[in-house]
């Protein structure tokens, strides 16, 4: 299926005639200028994770599809093409809603054969981006999963949560409920360009302060840390130190995945920006067969693992219980067990071809 020709409604009610399961309709609006909705009614709301997958949970909720927080090394992006769009632009501007998630997932949640596993949110894309505002999926979600008994978690960007968090102090009464935040980038003119679509890092510092204020801990997802760009000492630094001020229970940092669909937009975006660093980026995640991988070398992650944890020590976070969201951490080695990134380059061998 394509979208060019099909019908789109100016936020009326008048359904689109477009080729896809549920569609209602399509709507654009002059608050999400350039934005096309399709508006769903979706037959189901909890996905089951892969069994192959490492996550420590089985179930998530996607209510939307796309994302308008337009982040240039979104892993998600991929998805997309699974409706026929593109995984760039079209994933930043055709954003699918599923209207009536919060309805369906309350039908899942009683069926005699749920077993109140652990649910995750924010595992695709950020069910607190701005389109949130517009169709206010969340709340229904959140009072289904306390209701029911169902324990669940959120991976946001989105200061919009801050409107719910006296639901989530409600449900967290009811079941154990886990926040995290999403924020990696303390440079306010570099994030504004690899992520164009989010809010400021003042925004999400906002949001971690007013989680803790409201007696929820928050983890910080420090993901990704960009090589060559935000993984200096110094940018760790101011990263952790805001983060400690903010009352941030935990900071798990990782490397920039760079995964089929992200990738190729990442490095236009790269190419563009800062084009003295795609040779290294080329040679960084280069794969065995001379091809790109999705995962920076080991010995680049190892140097990272080490730096950011004496960030941690070195902000207070050495004596906290260490939380794990997503099953992930850093791991704690020593801050001098640092390679040569010149010469990871020069072992890494010639750059490649582009591959975008």
């Amino acid at each position: 299926m394509r979208w060019e020709g099909q019908r789109i409604t100016d936020d009326a009610a008048e359904p689109a005639l477009l080729p896809m399961k549920g569609l209602v309709r399509s709507v654009r609006t002059p608050e999400f200028d350039g934005v096309t909705f399709h508006e769903v009614a979706a037959k189901t709301a909890l996905n089951k994770v892969p069994s192959q997958s490492n996550m420590p949970f089985m179930w998530t909720i996607n209510p939307t599809r796309g994302c308008l927080h337009q982040c240039k090394y979104c892993f998600a992006r991929k998805t997309h093409e699974y409706l026929d769009l593109d995984s760039g632009r079209d994933f930043d501007t055709q954003i699918v809603v599923k209207t009536n998630v919060a309805e369906v997932l309350r039908a899942e949640l009683a069926r005699p054969s749920w077993k109140r596993e652990h649910v995750a949110l924010g595992t695709n894309t950020d069910p607190y981006q701005r389109a949130e505002g517009r169709y206010q999926l969340m709340p229904g979600i959140i009072q289904a999963l306390a209701e029911s008994g169902t324990p669940f978690s959120i991976l946001t960007k989105g200061p919009l949560l801050k409107r719910d968090l006296p639901l989530l102090k409600e449900a967290a009464q009811q079941v154990p409920v886990s926040v995290a935040v999403s924020l990696a980038i303390m440079d306010t003119e570099l994030q504004q360009r690899v992520e164009p679509g989010t809010p400021d890092p003042r925004a999400r510092l906002g949001l971690v302060k007013a989680i803790t204020d409201a007696g929820l801990d928050c983890t910080v997802l420090a993901m990704p840390i960009l090589p060559w760009l935000t993984d200096s000492q110094e940018h760790l630094d101011t990263l952790h130190a805001a983060l400690a001020e903010a009352g941030a229970s935990w900071v798990t940092t990782g490397a920039l995945h760079l995964r089929p669909g992200a990738r190729e937009w990442f490095m236009q975006w790269l190419q563009a920006e800062f084009p003295a660093l795609v040779p290294k980026y080329r040679r960084l995640y280069r794969g065995r067969r001379g091809g790109f991988t999705s995962y920076a070398s080991a010995e680049y992650k190892k140097w990272l693992g080490a730096r950011a944890a004496a960030a941690r020590r070195r902000h207070g976070f050495v004596n906290r219980e260490e939380r794990v969201w997503r099953g992930r951490t850093s791991p704690e080695q020593s801050a001098d067990e640092q390679p040569n990134l010149e010469s990871l380059e020069a072992a890494a061998g010639p750059a490649q071809p582009a591959l975008f």
